[in-house]
This record gives C-alpha cells, sequence and structure tokens, in this order.
C-alpha cells in the first residue's frame, strides 16, 4: 500500500506540471480529468501486480490494536506455567528495564499473583504449575505469592528445580503438591538481615561519621556507625518475630506442627529425600514426573504455555 500511495502522488505531481505546460492548453479540463484518471488505473493495475500481499497482512497484524498479547498463543493450552526465579521481591522498578546495572534475575510478588488471577479466570487452564528456582528474597513477598497459590481456585503444582529456600520456600509451601529433584535444596526456614560493619575501616581512612538524626532509633543499623546493644535487641526482637510466622506458615500451608516445623527451621536446607521425608515436600522427581501427574489430575496430556 506503501509503494501504491507513493505512486499515485507522483501522477498527481506529473498532472499539476502538465496544466503549466502550453501543450494542454490545447485541452479542455474534462478532457484532462479523463486522460489522468486513466492512467491512475492503469498504475494502480500494475502495482497490484507486483504487490507483495503478505507484507500488508503481517503490518496489519503488527499495527492492530484487536491483537490480545495477553492471551496466550497456544489456544491448546490447559496448564498455565509460572517462573519464580532470584531473588522474591514485592514490585520491580519502572527504571529497572532500561538499567544495565539492575539485577533482573528477580520475580515480583505483584507479577505473581496477577498471572494466578489471569489463569484463574481462564476457562481453558485447568492446572497451574509454579517453577520455584530461588534462594530467597523478602518476607512479605514470599508471604504475597503464598497466599496467591493458597487462594487459587485452580489447584496449583509446586515444582522445586535447583533451590526453593527462605522465601522461596515459603512462597511455594503453600502448593496443592511439591515436587523436587533428589537433588534439590529446600528449606532454609530462618531471617537474616546481618551486614558488614564499616566503622574501624572508615577510621583507618580517615572518616568520621556525623550523626544527624531526629529520633532515638532512625540511623540504627547504619554500616558508618557501631551497633548498640539497645539496637540489637530492637533488630533481633523483629527477627525473631519474622521467624515465628515463618514457622507459623509452613506449619498451616504443610499440614504440619508448629513443634514439628521447629526441628528442622534452623536456616539450613536439605536436599529432596529428606525434604521428603520431613513433609516440606510430597514427591520427588523432575518435570516428567510433574507432567505425569498433571495428566492424572486433569484427565488428559498437559499443555503447558509458561508466562
Amino acid at each position: 500500500m506503501k509503494k501504491l500511495n507513493r505512486k499515485i502522488n507522483e501522477l498527481w505531481q506529473r498532472y499539476r506540471n502538465w496544466g503549466k505546460s502550453s501543450f494542454v492548453g490545447d485541452f479542455t479540463v474534462s478532457t484532462m480529468k479523463i486522460v489522468f484518471i486513466a492512467i491512475a488505473f492503469l498504475a494502480i493495475f500494475q502495482i497490484l501486480s507486483f504487490v507483495d500481499p503478505s507484507e500488508d497482512k503481517e503490518q496489519i497484524i503488527e499495527d492492530s490494536s484487536l491483537v490480545d498479547s495477553s492471551e496466550p498463543v497456544n489456544d491448546n493450552c490447559t496448564v498455565a506455567g509460572i517462573n519464580i526465579h532470584g531473588k522474591i521481591v514485592t514490585y520491580v522498578p519502572e527504571h529497572a528495564e532500561n538499567d544495565s546495572l539492575f539485577d533482573y534475575d528477580i520475580t515480583a510478588s505483584e507479577n505473581v499473583f496477577w498471572l494466578i488471577k489471569s489463569a484463574n479466570g481462564n476457562e481453558k487452564i485447568k492446572a497451574i504449575l509454579v517453577e520455584v528456582d530461588s534462594s530467597g528474597g523478602y518476607p512479605v513477598a514470599g508471604e504475597e505469592i503464598s497466599n496467591a497459590i493458597k487462594n487459587s481456585e485452580k489447584p496449583i503444582i509446586g515444582f522445586i528445580r535447583e533451590t526453593g529456600a527462605s522465601a522461596g520456600y515459603w512462597a511455594i509451601s503453600s502448593a496443592d503438591k511439591i515436587f523436587a529433584s533428589k537433588n534439590s535444596e529446600v528449606g532454609g526456614i530462618g531471617v537474616t538481615m546481618s551486614y558488614l560493619n564499616n566503622v574501624e575501616k572508615n577510621k583507618k581512612d580517615g572518616y568520621l561519621y556525623e550523626q544527624l538524626s531526629a529520633g532515638k532509633f532512625k540511623d540504627a543499623g547504619n554500616t558508618d556507625k557501631p551497633l548498640t546493644k539497645e539496637e540489637k535487641d530492637l533488630f533481633m526482637r523483629d527477627l525473631n518475630i519474622l521467624y515465628e510466622n515463618f514457622i507459623e506458615a509452613v506449619s498451616q500451608n504443610r499440614g504440619l506442627s508448629v513443634e514439628a516445623v521447629k526441628k528442622f527451621a534452623d536456616g539450613s536446607t536439605v536436599l529432596g529425600d529428606k525434604a521428603k521425608e520431613l513433609g516440606m515436600i510430597d514427591e520427588i522427581g523432575g518435570i516428567n514426573e510433574v507432567e505425569k501427574y498433571l495428566e492424572e489430575l486433569i484427565e488428559e496430556k498437559p499443555e503447558i504455555c509458561w508466562e
């Protein structure tokens, strides 16, 4: 179509130029119009004979606002696949898309929430598969994913690959069934906020920390000042609360007693076989075993579409 438009414009310019010549003076205006129209139709016929229709079709598809990119490309999808990889956070900053220094190995809990919600709203989807390969992240982010999985109307199967630890394990612990390799690292139930103190290094380098803050604990935890006992007690208070919340969540999600969870909630991870023995996961297996289970669950061969 672009070629056609250019050709017509060229013909029109020629018509205008001819109108200024003495040659056209012998013709009437009506005769000139007939000549122009005839030439234009002849040009259109010649151009259309050489136009590749696929070119315009591709452009129409690209420009069409009717294409819904939120729908899976494969209309045969029966299982929605969602990845939880890397560090788990509540959101990804808007600047991240064009920030070359940003760590892209992250998963935002708000994105997982909407993917689960979308899968629940798609009548073609019969189950959801959540793959985890994460060493953790932030407590709230892990909790939000766990709650989204727990509240799903459709069954959610968890699949731990290399690692499902800390917030990564919290997130997937509420799945209806959890698979992991016998070599997967599972658990890591604990909370930390340890950091490197720069006070002595600053002294050596000649730096002096000037404290300017309103509120007794406002700059508590600043790496350039010593941590007082009172400040440390304050942080440990909150860490212990988060730790107890983590244990309680795993207890509820896995149907285990709090006492049972506390026995392996020492911050360490265990391998797959031990995790199954402790009730942290349900089955040992990889993607093949997961697909076989899904086939039994939905009573047909699963077609997994990864988001």
